[in-house]
């Protein structure tokens, strides 16, 4: 599968930001490559803050991006050219200027006032508990208006929908089905064991040995994520994609133990196709023996029937070859490193300019409306 970052792949308007009709144009040359289809990263209707993973319409395409009559475009030529195309799906969180979120927080009796994860403060006023957000601080903000804290995993302009409540789940599976009739073969989920926290909203212990020194790392994510509950709206997932026939659903996979939980999420009939992680694109230095087939190993010793798909480089992280150290020349890393890709058994994801051999590009941070960049290295 060839990953598609719309914003930076192919400007057709000369306006500076990749768009739908700049992607219809290079089909040809994707189709070329041999790959079997596209994952098409967001494209909805957003404010840009997490450059569209902060959804403000689900059912929408962002106007820097083209219309929804452009998408239907895509999908035809996209299939006319035998390539299939997934779509990437939010369902962790909507951005805060979502109509959903709006009502939600405009009181504690509104239709949508279970919606989200809200919470009581403590005693003394605090956050609910210790839970730290994936791009740095506390993972709750104080709502003056509702008069309670918000969870947010990621930005605070990300408040967390509580997938438990019924009528989010039946809002997102009306969403999944909007997509499917339009004719898209599968869903990328992002985030996807983060759909659920304990419901008790119990402090993470601490870690023993953390993996990276912020303040993520520095807890065990027992209760903010992962939780078991989870798994039985990803199995209502994978019974609506099985109803509509040949359809794909990959999600990433992130946890304290990537290759237990990824095989946790895709072993069995109602649970994903398959699923990635992040063991080789958090990977850094040089990549030996050991770096390269430990994961391999573990996962064929852990995962029992579950098939693995597998990325060097995606929009999360720094390009492979310019994570990955050698005295090779970045051509000749780029060919050695995608041809180890292609031997790995699974799913393979290629990252849009990968096959060009292009390094991390320099970007000029002060472009970005938020330090997302900081948090994951973020790679254009």
């Amino acid at each position: 599968m060839y990953q598609i970052y719309p914003r930076s792949f192919q400007d057709s308007s000369g306006n500076g930001v990749g768009d739908i009709q700049g992607i219809i144009d290079r089909l040809d040359y994707i189709a070329s490559l041999g790959v079997d289809g596209i994952w098409l990263s967001p494209f909805f209707v957003s404010p840009m803050l997490d450059f569209g993973y902060d959804v403000a319409d689900y059912r929408a395409v962002d106007p820097i991006f083209g219309t929804l009559d452009s998408f239907k475009k895509l999908v035809y030529e996209a299939h006319a050219r035998g390539l299939k195309l997934i779509i990437d799906q939010i369902y962790s969180h909507t951005s805060d200027q979502h109509e959903w979120f709006k009502e939600s927080r405009s009181s504690r009796i509104n239709s949508k006032a279970d919606w989200y994860v809200w919470a009581d403060p403590k005693p003394d006023g605090s956050a609910p508990n210790n839970w730290q957000s994936f791009f740095g601080g506390p993972a709750w903000s104080w709502d003056s208006q509702r008069q309670q804290y918000y969870l947010h995993n990621f930005l605070s302009q990300q408040p967390d929908l509580d997938v438990r409540t019924p009528a989010v789940q039946e809002a997102l599976l009306d969403v999944a089905r909007f997509w499917l009739d339009l004719g898209i073969d599968g869903f990328r989920l992002d985030v996807a064991n983060f759909y659920m926290c304990d419901p008790l909203l119990r402090d993470n212990p601490p870690a023993i040995y953390p993996q990276e020194p912020r303040p993520y790392r520095y807890q065990r994510h027992v209760h903010d994520k992962s939780h078991p509950d989870n798994l039985a709206f990803i199995a209502r997932l994978r019974n609506l994609l099985d109803s509509y026939g040949a359809r794909m659903i990959v999600a990433e996979i992130e946890d304290d133990d990537p290759i237990a939980r990824t095989a946790e999420y895709t072993n069995g009939p109602e649970r994903l196709h398959t699923a990635y992680n992040f063991v080789y694109l958090a990977a850094k230095g040089v990549p030996d023996a050991a770096m390269l087939s430990g994961p391999l190993k573990d996962w064929n010793e852990r995962a029992g029937a579950s098939w693995p798909s597998w990325a060097f480089s995606n929009h999360d992280v720094p390009r492979v070859i310019s994570r990955w150290n050698s005295e090779l020349s970045d051509q000749q890393r780029a060919k050695l490193y995608q041809a180890l890709l292609l031997s790995l058994r699974g799913t393979i994801f290629i990252y849009q300019a990968k096959n060009w051999g292009c390094p991390r590009p320099m970007c000029l941070m002060i472009a970005f409306k938020i330090p997302r960049p900081f948090a994951f290295g973020l790679s254009l």
